[in-house]
């Protein structure tokens, strides 16, 4: 079965706010989510044509197991998490399985 994928985009407005964004996103939310969710692999991106634009990305093992996820208390304890240390900040999801890989 193919890798399946959680994306969660948020936007950033205030540049001031960045720094301690990145920092709570790097130390804090990936390691809880990471745990939480039982994944393998994470990433994290800010977009280098919006920089108000940031990424995370992580990898189930299959759909089954990010459909779980989803049904899951796990992502609402994140969820709220997130809105209570970053209420202005925005965020989409959106979940994804692999269609193909090239490359090693």
């Amino acid at each position: 079965m193919p890798a399946a994928y959680f994306v969660v985009r948020a936007t950033v407005t205030d540049p001031a706010k960045r720094v301690a964004f990145d920092k709570w996103y790097e130390t804090e939310h990936v390691p809880d989510a990471v745990k939480a969710f039982g994944v393998a692999k994470a990433w994290r991106f800010w977009s280098l044509d919006d920089p108000s634009l940031h990424q995370a990305m992580y990898q189930f093992d299959d759909e089954a197991a990010l459909a779980a996820m989803l049904k899951g208390d796990a992502l609402n304890r994140l969820v709220a998490d997130f809105i209570r240390d970053w209420p202005d900040v925005t965020r989409t999801r959106e979940t994804l399985v692999l269609a193909q890989a090239f490359g090693t």
